[in-house]
């Protein structure tokens, strides 16, 4: 079985089912990144619940949870996403290494795009 760009483009069996291998793996990324991110943003009202000293400190007369979640969770935001991108990035990387075949091009030429844009 021959793994081509062109099975991708002309979305042969190989080529929708290596599409949707790539389409499973970014779900499952943004899923295991979305589930974890929510459960540390849960948790920073149950742990002011949980320990009330800890939920009515203050800093400069504003409770220390709401300083957390309104400053302090958009640096974690932005590595999140940071962290999805670098490796959703990875994943096309490895899709395209796996598709790019260069034993199916017999004349040698590895050019992938004769027109010359870039079609990732």
């Amino acid at each position: 079985m021959v793994r081509t760009r062109v099975e991708v483009q002309e979305q042969t069996e190989v080529g929708d089912t290596l599409v949707r291998g790539l389409m499973r793996a970014q779900l499952g990324l943004a899923l295991r990144l979305g589930v974890t991110l929510t459960a540390l943003c849960v948790s920073i009202p149950l742990l002011g619940s949980a320990f009330p000293a800890l939920g009515e400190a203050t800093v400069w007369g504003i409770r220390l949870n709401w300083i957390v979640l309104g400053v302090a969770l958009y640096p974690v935001l932005y590595l999140t996403g940071w962290i999805y991108v670098r490796l959703a990035e990875q994943s096309e990387r490895e899709f395209m290494s796996v598709v790019d075949d260069d034993s199916a091009d017999p004349a040698g030429d590895n050019s992938a795009d004769p027109a010359g844009g870039d079609t990732a």
